[in-house]
């Protein structure tokens, strides 16, 4: 029997861990490969050969494994020339995973992850080397296309809809209460920040106003319309994604600072909550302003964890390995939305290059027309993904969490 190894890329998120979960257990049910190998921060570690046997792990580790946010095995934000340019890395991969007997590549990751997986069995099949490679969808920005959603995007969704209920409610206790910006990841879309539509309060919603990436953020207009709900209401709650660019394509938060890159080139953002702030306080409108910039709890928070976010990375892990027991080469497990109410999904392949490197934005017609909000539609289809809650098991007065290191 063969072995296959399984990695993770990119940026964490709260449900990452059962996708890989979801693929080791399905294969200790099927038994199709011998072992299931681990390489400790993806492919970079995979090349300086930190790899671990996780069927040599016992099954309390596996679940507490599948319950523990952020990426278990490790990440890389590591980026593979293309092989035209230099196939040394590939080679040298290729020898690594024959002396494991590994004859499926499993990746778990983004859109720079599915190029890899793209990159990878593009090689292998254009010489003939008999080593498939898949790739298994996570991103909490939820921007990849084809698939309907990504896991890591319900459990962060959850995240944010709570918080901001939860600060608006901070925000609303007194008799003269001031403006409060709820900052959200979100480079190049939208989504997270849509995302608070679903804080209700007795069936109202306690976001005046959510800013989006796809729409170039107007500051006249943002003044006008936050002086005018302030005068009405003597309070405003803001959400804004990270990603707001003005009419140059620029990001806000870039304005005046020096912002550093990571390796694909992709700006590190953060801080248009204190932008905003600064603005609003020089507008005139009012000095009482707080921002909130949740940062990286977005993508970590498993006390606030969807259980049918954790139910669907599981199960695309399972598909992964349905995938490589049919012998398909350079494909991604897909997830397709079958029922709206009751919620039902089920699974699908779809090729690794139709996903790398692109990019689905939020739909412009879930966009208010004045837009500054987003439509019943957003809320319809967001509001599933975030159902349920996840069991853990706790050590006295902390969760059980497992992470594998080499």
């Amino acid at each position: 029997m063969a072995n296959c190894i399984i990695a993770q890329s990119g940026g964490p998120t709260t449900v990452i861990n059962a996708s890989a979960a979801g693929l080791f257990r399905k294969n200790e049910e099927v038994k199709y490969f011998e072992n299931v190998y681990a390489g400790i921060n993806g492919i970079e570690g995979i090349l300086n050969k930190k790899i671990i046997n996780l069927s040599h792990e016992n099954s309390e580790d596996i679940k507490h494994f599948m319950n523990t946010p952020s990426s278990g095995l490790g990440s890389c934000r590591y980026k593979m020339k293309g092989y035209e340019i230099d196939d040394s890395e590939y080679k040298k991969l290729i020898s690594i995973l024959k002396e494991y007997n590994i004859t499926t590549f499993f990746y778990i990751g983004g859109n720079d992850s599915m190029d890899t997986v793209a990159k990878l069995s593009a090689y292998m099949k254009e010489n003939n080397i008999s080593i498939n490679v898949i790739g298994i969808p996570k991103t909490i920005d939820n921007d990849l296309p084809i698939t309907d959603h990504t896991p890591g995007f319900g459990s962060a969704a959850k995240l944010i809809s709570t918080i901001a209920l939860e600060t608006y409610l901070d925000a609303s206790v007194y008799t003269n209460n001031g403006i409060f910006i709820l900052e959200t990841m979100g480079r190049d879309t939208g989504w997270l920040a849509a995302s608070a539509c679903i804080s209700k309060l007795y069936g109202h919603p306690v976001a005046d106003f959510i800013y989006l990436p796809e729409v170039a953020f107007n500051g006249e207009k943002f003044i006008k319309d936050v002086a005018a709900r302030f005068k009405e209401k003597n309070q405003v709650y803001i959400v804004a994604s990270e990603g707001l660019k003005d009419s140059n394509g620029k990001f806000l938060s870039e304005l005046g600072t020096s912002s550093g890159h990571d390796n694909f080139g992709h700006a590190q953002l953060g801080g248009v909550g204190s932008f905003l702030k600064n603005i609003i306080i020089n507008s005139g409108i009012t000095k009482r302003v707080k921002a909130l910039e949740l940062g990286v709890i977005q993508r970590c928070a498993m006390h606030l964890a969807s259980k049918t976010d954790l139910d669907e990375a599981y199960r695309v892990g399972e598909k992964a390995l349905e995938l490589a027991i049919e012998g398909l080469n350079g494909y991604m497990a897909a997830i397709k939305r079958v029922s709206e109410n009751p919620y039902v999904s089920e699974t699908f392949p779809v090729e690794a290059s139709k996903v790398a490197n692109s990019i689905k934005y939020f739909p412009s017609e879930w966009i208010n027309k004045e837009n500054n909000n987003v439509t019943e539609e957003a809320f319809n289809y967001i509001a599933p993904l975030i159902e349920g809650s996840v069991s853990l098991d706790y050590d006295k007065y902390m969760p059980k969490f497992k992470v594998f290191s080499k």
